[in-house]
């Protein structure tokens, strides 16, 4: 018999839905009695004991369905230590519900913060498997994460719908991506969207160089320009400062956020009409892409036969082209950032796309 628990948490993204399948897919069909107890909203559900039984029929038919069919929230590591309102200790109830339904094992989707906590977890003695789920790819040790690749489709089609309307307005467009602490599904999506200009957290932006680039698109006779802009992109002056003093700035800005400060500043700098467009949580929805749907079975699989083996304690990464089981201690708290000086940063700019520095 093998009893696992089972929860996502955190930001939700097309393809929990197919991880989660793998998972129970693998141990269905090698082992001979499961019990899989699913925690509703993620840790929050295993803190208050918001479970229930599933069987494998709950797990059909997911494969191409969106979000979590066991809901989602987020529960900031840094407070997994601190009492609720009521002044319950959260590790000690987790601690408690995976104890008073005899776990094995505790698999857990989710990015950076959900695996500081499965970590956490690893720590007081469970036993835990972490899969890694952001559309970010921000997650360290393992070359690409679930929701990924779908978020870049989803991205990627809102700058191909911008083209045609920034060609017929001879307008600069600003499409602003997903992404707070890093660029990775900006840059991926700008690459493949054509976009000219890249605004990424990891190279602050020199608004003088981002005009440039947009006046010399108008002297080679091009009338429009799409600008991919990370939602933390940052500019070089803002940079110098620190968190504390950009917190405040930010809550000071007259800006929705940073793309329309990036437009009022370019209308003034380059004397040009330019337009935001923000995507949103759509970045987030619909359907895995085909590429999420074999990563999220692979993944599954691959943590499947360690349950079987026993061997916890653990994120199922991949690693050039294979599933490999990596320790929560050595990646957990760990940021996975787009270095400035990388291959594809390089090949990026070889090509003309600007990144404002």
């Amino acid at each position: 018999m093998k009893r696992i628990g089972m929860l996502t948490s955190g930001g939700d993204c097309q393809a929990l839905n197919a991880a989660m399948r793998g998972v129970v897919k693998g141990l269905s069909k090698n082992t001979q009695q499961l019990e899989i107890y699913g925690f509703y909203e993620g840790y929050k559900g295993l803190i208050y004991g918001n479970y229930r039984l599933l069987t494998a029929d709950d797990f059909s038919g997911i494969l191409t369905k969106g979000g979590t069919i066991l809901g989602t929230s987020r529960q900031p590591f840094k407070r997994m230590r601190t009492p609720d309102e009521n002044g319950l200790d959260k590790v000690e109830a987790m601690k408690k519900n995976y104890k008073k339904l005899q776990l094995d094992c505790l698999v857990i989707l989710g990015g950076n913060g959900t695996q500081k906590t499965a970590n956490l977890l690893r720590e007081e003695g469970l036993n835990v498997i972490h899969l890694p789920k952001t559309i970010d790819n921000d997650i360290y040790g393992t070359d690409i994460t679930f929701g990924f690749q779908s978020a870049i489709d989803v991205a990627t089609a809102a700058i191909d719908c911008i083209h045609t309307t920034a060609a017929s307005h001879n307008r600069v467009f600003i499409v602003e991506i997903m992404g707070h602490k890093v660029g990775w599904l900006t840059l991926y999506a700008g690459v493949a969207g054509g976009a000219d200009i890249i605004l990424l957290p990891e190279i602050p932006y020199d608004i003088d160089k981002v005009a440039e680039a947009v006046q010399q698109r108008s002297k080679q006779g091009k009338g429009f320009t799409i600008l991919a802009v990370a939602e933390g992109a940052i500019s070089k002056e803002d940079a110098l400062l620190t968190k504390k003093e950009y917190k405040e700035k930010l809550k000071r800005s007259p800006y929705p956020s940073v793309s329309y400060e990036v437009a009022a500043r370019l209308e003034e700098k380059a004397g040009c009409e330019v337009r935001v467009t923000v995507p949103g949580h759509t970045q987030r929805g619909g359907s895995p892409c085909p590429y999420d749907r074999v990563l999220c079975t692979r993944l599954g699989a691959a943590a499947a036969e360690l349950i079987l083996q026993e061997k916890y304690g653990c994120m199922v990464a991949m690693i050039d082209g294979d599933t490999k089981p990596v320790p929560l201690e050595e990646v957990a708290g760990k940021l996975k950032t787009v270095e400035p000086d990388c291959q594809m940063i390089k090949e990026a700019k070889f090509i003309g796309i600007s990144f404002g520095d």
